[in-house]
């Protein structure tokens, strides 16, 4: 599904709303109608719904989910997130301190479309399983 599908009303529904942000020390509430403005969006398939992030475009094809988990209603949606966009610039050995991203998405009403209302830098810590095993968070 892309952008161009959704109807005018839910695009500007999107616009009408707000999310928190913290991205490299900077943080704050953000606009979508901004992001819709000067950025480059399109919705992604991520764990097998259509999610709306605050991320360019051109990066889209590096991110990929850690784990995902939906509410028990489907109107939210917690991602871990890896967005290998910047590996250029990092060691892979550190790649657990800038690659991993936290959306929650709420479900657009209406539509099967998940927007963002925050979206944070996240350390991609491991921790051990019950057991002994680990999660994954690769």
């Amino acid at each position: 599904m892309k952008l161009a599908d959704l109807s005018a009303e839910a695009l500007e529904t999107i616009k009408t709303w707000r999310f928190d942000r913290m991205i490299e020390k900077h943080e704050g509430p953000e606009s979508w109608w901004s992001f819709f403005e000067w950025s480059d969006l399109e919705l992604l398939e991520l764990d097998d719904r259509t999610v709306l992030l605050p991320v360019e475009q051109e990066r889209h094809p590096n991110i990929s989910v850690v784990c995902g988990y939906a509410s028990p209603d489907e109107s939210s949606l917690t991602l871990f997130l890896k967005d290998t966009s910047l590996a250029e610039y990092f060691s892979s050995d550190d790649e657990m301190f800038w690659a991993g991203f936290l959306a929650i998405c709420e479900r657009l009403p209406g539509t099967d479309v998940y927007v963002a209302v925050v979206y944070h830098e996240w350390f991609m810590v491991q921790n051990a399983e019950p057991g002994g095993g680990d999660r994954a968070s690769h």
